[in-house]
């Protein structure tokens, strides 16, 4: 299967940044497109930003222009850069990928276990 960890989180004031990453391992075939969600307390969780293997990106409007993901497609890593953060930036960041784990499986999404960001105003 495949396994995902984030880092990167933390505290931040409003204004700053923080750059999070993920590193997806196990029995890894092929990585189609990677994103980020994240869930405020009390909140659904919401859509982030997509970045696909040829590496095309697409951003919730509420990030647009001051987040930026990125991937390593050698090491099955993604990288959200935030920057200009504010407090409803907060809440825990996850990371998910569509994966096959051969050539002959499905696609399937796997979920990291999240990482929190807090913004302090």
């Amino acid at each position: 299967q495949v396994q995902l960890v984030e880092s990167g989180g933390g505290l931040v004031q409003a204004g700053g940044s923080l750059r999070l990453s993920c590193a997806a391992s196990g029995s890894i075939f092929s990585i189609n497109n990677m994103s980020w969600y994240r869930q405020a307390p009390g909140k659904q969780r919401e859509y982030v930003a997509t970045i696909s293997r040829g590496g095309s990106t697409y951003y919730a409007e509420s990030v647009e222009g001051r987040f930026t993901i990125s991937r390593d497609n050698t090491k099955n890593t993604v990288s959200l850069q935030m920057n200009s953060l504010k407090p409803e930036d907060a809440g825990v960041y996850y990371c998910t990928v569509s994966a096959q784990v051969s050539y002959l499986s499905t696609f399937r999404n796997y979920w990291g276990q999240g990482t929190q960001v807090t913004v302090s105003s």
